[in-house]
Formats: C-alpha cells, structure tokens, sequence
C-alpha cells in the first residue's frame, strides 16, 4: 500500500544518523539501496537490518521506498511500514535502532523564495503530521505562533521548552524560532534553522512534532509556454498545391480531346 505524503524535490539527498557519531551520507543516484550485505550502497550493522533491507528510488512521483520481502519492519516518522511509502525531506526512517533523519542537500536558507500573492494568506495553514496535535490544519493568517506564549503549545520531553513563530514580511512566510531548545531544534526539510523563508510543501519540525505547509496560493503559476516558431515552408511545399491543380487541369484538358477525337473518327 503506497502511503501519499508528498515529493522530493531535486535528485540529492543527505542521510544524518542521529545519536550515532557516524558521518552523513550523501546521496545523489537515482536508487539507493540498504542492508546489512556489504554490496548494498549503504550498510548498516547485522543487528539492525536484513542483508537486503530496503530499497529507496525515484520515479516521477519522487522517492518512493520499498521495504523487501526479507526485512522487518520500517518506520517513517514512527509510523510502521509494511509495503511502500513515499518520502519527503525531513523525514525520520527507523531501521532496527538506526534513526536516520533525511534531508535535502541545499540548506533551505540559500534557496530563492519569491514573494507570494496575497490571497496566499488566505490559504497557507500547518497539517500537522504527528505528535500531540497530529490531523489538525492550523491557519497561519496574519501570523501564527506555536509554544508557550502561542495560542497553541508545544509540548517537548523533559519539560523542555520552544516556540516558533510564523509572519509575513516583504510577501514572505518567514519561520523564526522565538525560544529555542538545545535538544529540539527547528528544522525544516531535515536542516536546522534559526529563521528562513518557507516555500510550499516544506517540513517544519520540533521534538515529535511535524508540520507540512500547505499553501496552494504561494506556488508559482506555470509559465506560458512560447508558441512554436512555425516549420519553415519548403519550396516544393510552396509550389506543389498550384502545380497539382495546373496539372489536373491539364489532364482533364488532353482526356477530353482524346473522348472527342475518338467520338470524331466513329463516326
């Protein structure tokens, strides 16, 4: 069963073992595959995963992961998976006790975020997609701020405390972390940030807590394609419809002299 949640935009990826001192591992092929077996491009120890685990490729719906016949069971933000899912940058794949947090391999800071129409604050709201306050849609409007001081908590283990705030500036979403916390931080797409102009689609997330931007009226509208230059007319394409009629006019012509001079002759 293939669980829709989003694409992955562009072909690079980076994979971050948390509470692990292993390096990230980038990634940038159209398929990756991991396992315990030493011929698989990322492998991971015995004790963790099957020899032919999983398998993670990219199709025109993004990357879609595949869990193989002889592995246990994978997670996705703690959600099981039995079959497929597709992934999105930002997400939390468990294998065994390996976490492995996935994120795009260009900081959301550098990216170009170009300003957004105004009834794009009508539409953009948090789909909020696991943690305490998982299925509900929050409405940024004019501003949304989430934590302590916001209209709607944070909670954070250990009693830990963090808020962040959504505003618009210069026709901009701008996400800023208003009280940050050391063990938490902010990410967006896997990447921890401070503050950063958010774009559809983009994963906020917090401890447990995880936010997809929904936000139809920020995308950009499709460019109209230029017309196609017309083919350029080639001279027997110029001349063939006159010539044909000039030579159906000739024919018609020589059959009927030949139907008369024979009527001629007869009689």
């Amino acid at each position: 069963m293939l669980e829709c949640r989003g694409q992955w935009i562009g072909t690079a990826m980076r994979i971050e073992f948390l509470q692990s001192a292993r390096e990230d591992f980038p990634w940038t092929a159209p398929q990756l595959r991991i396992g315990s077996a030493a011929d698989n491009d990322l492998v991971l120890s015995a004790g963790q995963a099957a020899p032919r685990h999983l398998r993670v490729e990219q199709d025109r719906r993004g990357w879609v992961l595949t869990v193989l016949p002889s592995a246990t069971r994978v997670y996705v933000n703690a959600r099981p998976v039995r079959e497929r899912a597709l992934l999105r940058p930002g997400d939390m794949l468990s294998v065994g006790d390996c976490r492995m947090l996935l994120r795009g391999d260009v900081s959301p800071e550098q990216r170009e975020t170009p300003a957004a129409p105004a009834e794009a604050r009508c539409t953009a709201a948090l789909r909020a997609l696991a943690g305490a306050l998982s299925g509900r849609v929050l409405p940024v409007g004019e501003g949304l701020e989430l934590g302590p001081y916001g209209r709607v908590p944070l909670e954070l283990p250990q009693g830990e405390a963090a808020s962040l705030k959504l505003d618009w500036q210069n026709d901009r979403l701008m996400l800023e972390a208003v009280q940050a916390s050391a063990t938490y931080p902010l990410r967006v797409n896997g990447v921890a940030v401070q503050r950063v102009a958010l774009q559809p689609g983009d994963q906020i997330s917090l401890g447990k807590h995880r936010f997809v931007l929904d936000a139809p009226g920020m995308e950009a509208e499709p460019e109209m394609a230029a017309p196609a230059a017309a083919a350029p007319i080639l001279p027997e394409e110029a001349a063939g419809p006159r010539g044909e009629v000039w030579w159906l006019i000739v024919t018609a012509a020589v059959l009927a002299l030949g139907i008369a001079l024979v009527f001629w002759i007869r009689f």
